[in-house]
């Protein structure tokens, strides 16, 4: 019977069609049974391979049994001389990784096509052979991999080249042993040769600084031809420029000149590395900047896609350090807007906002505005953050930015870009006053119509707080209880709360506010409900007795210095008794995931993670540990307990980490022992504490660890007495003393004599960060104003050269040891200056309140001003004491 053909495209209907569809294991296994057959099919053969590469490529996972039998199937095909066929088992044998046993089979195979005529089985067998063998083997066929490297095919050179990148990693003592001929190679005419011999030379000598000079000086005298090769030079170049300490100013470099010259090169990649290479200098002046600024404004007019979005992106970066120097471009980036590409649109559009002067706002935003609905979401939320740091640079111009956020917001989006907007609408109205009535209507505007719940309560709550500072706050009601009727229950809560906060902030607001809060006492929502009754007793609207306003005012706005996680465990763990719940007995410390539940699972824990018996890591259970025990029972409350430290590296024969227990007048170092040697048991375990660089502090009291059997965790005490209320800080030595007592292993009981024995331990200190409690603040804004500026200390301080702003952020918070509030520890990126917030109780209970405030002074230079806040006029001093010193 005649059957109608049906052509694959239409039989799929535009679909994307895959060979491999359907495909099982099973089946392909079945099929691999070809490899068996006396008379081979070659193609037949390599499209099984296929079959199985793609299967192992897609996660599919082979059995033990499966993998070996597919392993010597797949020899069984050197015996074809197909050069095709020879190909495809290649990469099956690297892609199995046979085990040590499997790999003596197919071993002799490889090394007889290493030493072939054929060219390509000589490269082929190089690669699988240096992936699949160990050290041992390695040894014997170094002469051959030598040999290979100064071969005068590229093929097989390259080969043997990029396989001793890889045993670099692995065998590093053998690889050191080519040099020669590597050096050899790095003169070849090959390019891929030259590119590879390069790369090896270099990772061969990246510990030693002065041999990578020499290599770098050598190198740049012309010997490099090829393209490749000269990039990695390029790269070499700025890493040695970059490393030398010698040479304060940029054109002062002996190898600045190289890389100007590179800029001249005949090949695209060269010169665009060179400009990068150039612009990423650290202490690169304007005139230094301006050749690599040439080249990569030509580049911008180039026919190839490629090179503009590699130009425009390069001088995006550069618009961050050096604006001035990138205005010539502008003209350029200006036609790029239309450009089909969006990615070079978008850059080019944040690249002209960046460099852009005031007067040419205006013309920006009319170009932006076309622009804006072409683009994804992910390229929207630059444009926005771009565009809020326009507004922060020119505030005069706030009126036609806010404008131009709230048209964009009423357009289709994702939540992340509704959510820039958002964020950038609520920092421009706090850092520009003149943007804060325009800005808030903007946002009531936005909620209307809103479809996302979490923005919604955001809005809400930030409405708040800043509508009734303004001269009208009785024209936001209207969109605040809309909101009420319009929507789900967590934004009608939300309106509540908001409704009550105009009432207790506005008089003559408040019996317009009862009127609404009454209503909301039909809702058909609990929560919505439970706000209005409590709002309208707080408030003194249903009869109750009215409260003063302050009291009002703290309780609706002021910060819930309790964390949340905290205050949940503690209600969940409150039996109901005649007593009522007490709010101050929740501890307010945030408490990090202990490293114990990081580890893998499968792993016993031991050392820092291993888990004591009868002893949870909290402040109350080491509370009562330490008063139980009778030389440290009179100390007093325990104020802090740190997280454990490390003392010794993983899988010693011992494991010691330590907890500092904080108190007003003493320190005690808690040891956790662990003995992970089953053939010994330690007696009368100690730790001796050297603290002759600990001067503040004395030791007066130790209690010893009686006896530490295997793998059963122990603890010995050591105290100090430091002056009263005084944050001391000092370095301490360790020595673990034990007596060492054989046990038998059949028996399992130690012999009676024992032999006297030490333990290196690593040092520890005791920091300023130990003596501050991270406790974080709901509301950081309400919390500074309620603390007072009666002994605010403020001061400006040089951080030196950071890698990141981030980087900078995050090292004064460790500094300080204090609790990020509001996510600000959270630096965006490509961002020149960030504010950091930061809350906690200082030894004393003294609460502590910081407001960090970070720049970028220069090209890698980071300024920062420091806020502080507290109860006490010696802890703000001692807060920037701290970072003064640190």
């Amino acid at each position: 019977m005649a059957q109608t053909l049906v052509k694959k495209d239409d039989d799929i209907d535009d679909e994307d069609y895959s060979p491999f569809l359907g495909i099982e294991k099973g089946a392909v296994l079945q099929e691999a049974r070809v490899f068996n057959d006396p008379q081979l099919d070659p193609r037949r053969c390599s499209q099984v391979i296929t079959k199985l590469l793609y299967l192992l490529n897609q996660g599919e996972m082979f059995t033990k049994v499966e993998a070996t039998e597919v392993f010597f199937s797949v020899t069984k095909l050197f015996q074809s001389k197909d050069i095709g066929l020879r190909r495809m088992v290649y990469v099956m044998i690297k892609e199995l990784s046979p085990s040590a046993d499997e790999v003596i089979i197919v071993t002799s195979s490889l090394m007889k096509d290493m030493t072939s005529k054929t060219d390509m089985y000589r490269a082929n067998a190089i690669r699988v052979l240096c992936r699949i063998t160990d050290g041992t083997l390695l040894t014997q066929i170094e002469r051959y991999l030598k040999q290979a490297i100064v071969d005068k095919n590229p093929v097989v050179a390259s080969a043997a080249l990029v396989s001793g990148i890889h045993l670099l990693q692995t065998n590093p003592e053998i690889v050191k042993r080519w040099s020669n001929e590597v050096q050899e190679a790095v003169q070849s005419r090959a390019a891929l040769v030259q590119f590879h011999a390069l790369a090896l030379l270099h990772q061969i000598r990246q510990n030693d600084r002065l041999a990578v000079n020499k290599l770098v000086s050598s190198l740049t005298r012309g010997s490099v031809h090829s393209p490749l090769a000269q990039c990695l030079l390029i790269r070499y170049t700025s890493q040695v420029i970059r490393e030398s300490a010698n040479s304060t100013q940029t054109g002062d470099c002996p190898f600045y000149d190289f890389l100007e010259g590179c800029l001249r090169h005949k090949a695209e990649m060269v010169i665009f590395e060179t400009a990068r290479a150039i612009t990423e200098l650290s202490g690169v002046t304007t005139r230094e900047l301006t050749p690599a600024i040439t080249v990569l404004q030509l580049f911008l007019s180039s026919s190839k896609p490629v090179l503009r979005f590699a130009a425009v992106r390069t001088l995006n970066k550069v618009a961050m350090t050096h604006p001035m120097a990138v205005t010539n471009c502008n003209i350029d980036m200006e036609s790029l807007i239309s450009d089909q590409n969006r990615s070079i649109a978008t850059l080019a559009i944040t690249t002209l906002l960046k460099t852009g002067n005031e007067s040419s706002v205006d013309r920006l935003m009319k170009q932006i505005t076309n622009f804006m609905s072409d683009i994804a979401d992910e390229f929207k939320i630059v444009v926005v953050e771009a565009i809020r740091s326009l507004c922060l640079k020119f505030p005069l111009k706030h009126r036609s930015l806010m404008n131009f956020l709230s048209n964009i917001i009423r357009e289709e989006g994702g939540f992340e870009y509704k959510k820039a907007i958002v964020d950038s609408i609520v920092i421009l109205i706090r850092d520009i006053p003149e943007a804060k009535e325009s800005g808030l209507l903007h946002l009531c505007e936005f909620i209307e119509d809103c479809e996302f719940t979490y923005l919604s309560t955001q809005i809400l709550h930030f409405l708040g707080i800043e509508g009734p500072k303004t001269s009208d706050p009785s024209k936001y009601i209207r969109y605040i209880y809309n909101r009420v009727h319009l929507e789900n229950a967590t934004v009608r809560a939300g309106a509540v709360s908001t409704l009550a906060k105009f009432g207790a902030m506005v008089d003559t607001l408040k019996p317009r506010i009862f009127v609404l809060l009454r209503r909301c006492l039909f809702d058909n929502d609990d929560e919505v409900r439970d706000r209005a009754t409590l709002y309208l007793n707080t408030l003194g609207g249903d009869g109750a007795v009215f409260q003063t306003g302050e009291d009002v005012k703290e309780f609706l706005f002021g910060s819930l210095d309790i964390p949340l996680v905290n205050l949940e465990n503690s209600l969940k763990n409150y039996e109901p008794s005649k007593e009522s719940f007490n709010i101050n007995s929740v501890p307010k410390e945030v408490k990090t995931q202990p490293l114990a539940e990081k580890k893998a699972p499968g792993k016993k824990p031991i050392g820092l993670g291993a888990p004591f018996a009868g002893l949870p890591s909290s402040v109350d259970a080491y509370d009562k540990l330490l008063s139980s025990i009778p030389e440290f029972s009179n100390f007093g409350k325990l104020f802090k307990s740190s997280s454990p430290v490390e003392l010794t590296e993983a899988e010693t024969e011992y494991a010691v980490n330590v907890v500092k227990h904080i108190f007003d007048g003493h320190v005690v170092f808690q040891y956790n022992c662990t003995n992970t040697i089953p053939e010994q048991l330690l007696d009368n375990v100690t730790v001796i504490v050297d603290a002759s660089e600990a001067e503040e502090f004395a030791e007066v009291a130790s209690k010893p660890l009686r006896s530490l059997p295997y793998d059963s965790p122990g603890q010995t005490f050591v105290a100090f007495e430091k002056p009263e209320g005084v944050p001391a800080v000092g370095k301490f030595s360790n020595m673990l003393r034990f007596i060492v007592k054989e046990v038998d292993p059949s028996t399992g009981e130690a012999e009676d004599d024992g032999v006297e024995d030490e333990y290196q331990l690593e040092e520890l200190e005791v920091v300023a960060a130990d003596y501050m409690l991270r406790v974080g603040v709901s509301n950081f804004r309400n919390a500074w104003e309620s603390i007072g500026a009666d002994f605010e200390r403020v001061d400006e301080y040089g951080l030196g050269p950071r890698d990141s702003l981030a980087e900078a952020v995050n090292a004064v918070i460790n500094l300080l040891g204090m609790q990020p509030c509001e996510g600000t520890e959270v630096v965006p990126s490509n961002s020149r200056s960030h504010t950091c917030l930061l809350s906690g109780v200082y030894i004393g209970n003294v609460k502590v309140l910081v407001r960090l405030q970070f720049g970028i002074d220069g090209p890698k230079d980071v300024a920062m001003k420091l806020a502080v806040r507290s109860e006490d006029e010696a802890v703000s001093d001692a807060i920037h004491e701290t970072v003064a010193s640190g």
